[in-house]
């Protein structure tokens, strides 16, 4: 764990509302000069405490309608079973986000699609017919009541 003080916990929390902030600007929040901002804007990204920086898309203005939030259970709980499944889920471009979980479920993958048929063959023609999932359960977001990548600083 990276060590940071007060001021950093300004400077993340402001680049977490807008990280195009200046460093001029960051230095009005943070209570700082814009050369210290700099160096510390610098040092945290260095050491991976800022991961880095994103446009963030809405994607129901580019056409994706519909999150699904899929459950999958293994066919075999190997190493190599796990690392085939892995793979599928890296070169899947509609799997936003993946977990490995306790519980029911071996998986929770988060997809974001253009409409049901695209659900529909993500699961019949890409998932269910991989030889490394034995099941899969879907379900289908109604309405989002909180989206965040923020942390609680």
């Amino acid at each position: 764990m990276i060590s940071v003080d007060a001021f950093d916990l300004r400077i993340l929390s402001a680049l977490q509302d807008d990280g195009r902030l200046t460093n001029q600007q960051l230095a009005d929040v943070a209570g700082l000069s814009a050369s210290q901002c700099s160096r510390r804007r610098m040092r945290l990204e260095q050491d991976k405490v800022i991961a880095g920086y994103h446009a963030e898309l809405a994607c129901e203005a580019l056409g994706f309608n519909v999150i699904a939030f899929i459950h999958i259970t293994l066919a075999t709980h190997s190493p190599d079973n796990a690392k085939r499944f892995r793979a599928l889920v890296n070169r899947t471009a509609d799997i936003q986000e993946a977990y490995s979980l306790t519980g029911d479920a071996d998986y929770l993958l988060k997809a974001v699609l253009r409409d049901l048929k695209s659900l529909s063959d993500i699961v019949n023609n890409v998932l269910m017919p991989h030889q490394s999932v034995a099941h899969v359960r879907s379900s289908i977001v109604l309405d989002r009541l909180k989206e965040s990548s923020k942390l609680p600083l």
